[in-house]
């Protein structure tokens, strides 16, 4: 009978460098190394670091496994041990938790931020919009990139180079035009940014990560947790609001989801259904997270938690992050000079080509209003992301004058294709049309 060895692994392996690279929210990458036993925390610190962020609570970071299933990156924990996919590891830095009252933010690069995550929601469709809320959060946008609308540089279609919201209207981009000619006039880009905060924060699906599930009558629906309590969905509307003081516990077993709580002083029993155990396990973690976040007056209340009815069976579980209460504590203490806000925009532009129709492909231009040098990197996809210096900046409008060309990796060549930025109130391309839109979820 054989005897297997067990080698314990080497100080060199234990040291080797692990590459990571976090996209952000305004689609700008930013890479680093960390050893084999760095922390989930680390990651998010130096994240928060880059920007100059101090009111970090709301944010994190999330990941995706190699089967499509979403993680939140767990603090404290090593990020290697998380991590389930092969070298080198992609995550995302998003909001996690929203704030309940967006006034209460302390810095303008907190609600910065917020905007850029809320813009993304909209675009997505995980905002849900009613058509005046919509032409109002989409006019709010348009001021915040463009600033004041001039006649001379805005086309009579200039909303359509947006692509705001998932389905969005010729009907939609009218009104949105109405309210950016004669409502947002004055506003800075910072006052635009808020007054979308302001009408977002009103919205049901205000901070709903929405989780597909069945419920007990096999029926589709939509869960989610947001500042307020715990939300259910099916379709655009609203079944269900359990507040998060009526919520008594959270638990799963396998793929079964269960809330347990009050509702007109009667014990309630919500039973959901997901599609993996690994997705109930996730929906699970996110409510404890969500509940001890909103709930809890300190950090100190917070209580390990089990996802079974009996202790030592279950999957044990504890938020270790300050609660929403802390939070707004902290932001009054900031005494800091506020840090520079280098907004950004994201431009898709679509090039007509000459060949295949399969050769054709999109350029992601990621224009960013800083004073640093003009700088391009062309990775080995379709993407180019470039830093330029503004010009003319005068707090609403900016001006750029750049030549540049991009190389475009096709299946069967190289394409050189040259775009050129000149206007303050946007990109012209002569070969063809952009729309403006974020990347990915």
């Amino acid at each position: 009978m054989k005897m297997l060895r067990l080698r314990s692994p080497s100080v060199a392996s234990l040291q080797q460098d692990v590459r990571c690279t976090v996209r952000l929210l305004d689609d700008a990458e930013l890479a680093c190394s960390i050893q084999r036993d760095t922390k989930g925390q680390f990651l998010l610190d130096h994240v928060c670091n880059h920007y100059n962020l101090l009111e970090r609570d709301y944010f994190g970071i999330r990941y995706v496994d190699p089967d499509k299933q979403r993680h939140w990156l767990d603090p404290s924990k090593p990020v290697v041990r998380q991590m389930k996919c092969q070298q080198p590891y992609t995550m995302c830095f998003r909001v996690k938790f929203y704030p309940q009252e967006p006034i209460k933010i302390k810095e303008e690069l907190t609600r910065y931020l917020l905007y850029l995550q809320l813009k993304r929601d909209a675009y997505h469709g995980r905002l849900l919009c009613p058509f005046a809320d919509a032409a109002y959060v989409g006019a709010c946008i348009v001021q915040a990139e463009l600033g004041e609308y001039d006649p001379d540089e805005h086309p009579a279609d200039y909303i359509a180079e947006f692509k705001l919201f998932p389905k969005q209207t010729l009907r939609l981009e009218r009104r949105i035009m109405e309210i950016h000619k004669n409502e947002m006039r004055g506003q800075t880009p910072a006052m635009a940014e808020l007054n979308l905060l302001q009408r977002a924060h009103t919205l049901d699906t205000y901070g709903v990560d929405p989780h597909p599930c069945k419920d007990f009558t096999g029926v589709t629906a939509f869960l989610g947790f947001t500042a307020r309590g715990f939300v259910v969905f099916q379709g655009n509307k609203r079944i269900h609001l359990l507040k998060w003081e009526d919520v008594s516990k959270l638990k799963f077993e396998g793929k079964a989801f269960y809330v347990i709580g009050l509702q007109r002083e009667k014990k309630l029993v919500l039973t959901f259904h997901t599609s993996t155990p690994a997705a109930c396990k996730h929906l699970w973690k996110c409510g404890v997270e969500h509940q001890a976040f909103y709930k809890c007056v300190k950090s100190s209340q917070i209580k390990t938690v089990c996802s079974s009815n009996i202790f030592f069976k279950g999957t044990r579980f504890r938020y270790s992050g300050r609660v929403a209460k802390e939070v707004i504590e902290a932001s009054l203490k900031i005494q800091r000079e506020p840090p520079e806000v280098c907004r950004s925009e994201t431009l898709t532009i679509q090039v007509p080509l000459s060949g295949p129709a399969h050769c054709k492909r999109f350029i992601k231009i990621i224009v960013i209003r800083s004073s640093s040098r003009i700088t391009g990197t062309v990775p080995p996809l379709e993407t180019l992301r470039v830093k330029c210096p503004a010009q003319g900046h005068d707090g609403r409008k900016w001006g750029l004058n750049l030549g540049l060309c991009a190389l475009l990796i096709s299946h069967q060549a190289t394409i050189g294709v040259v775009v050129s930025v000149h206007t303050r109130s946007g990109v012209r391309v002569p070969a063809g049309r952009f729309r403006r839109c974020p990347g990915g979820t």
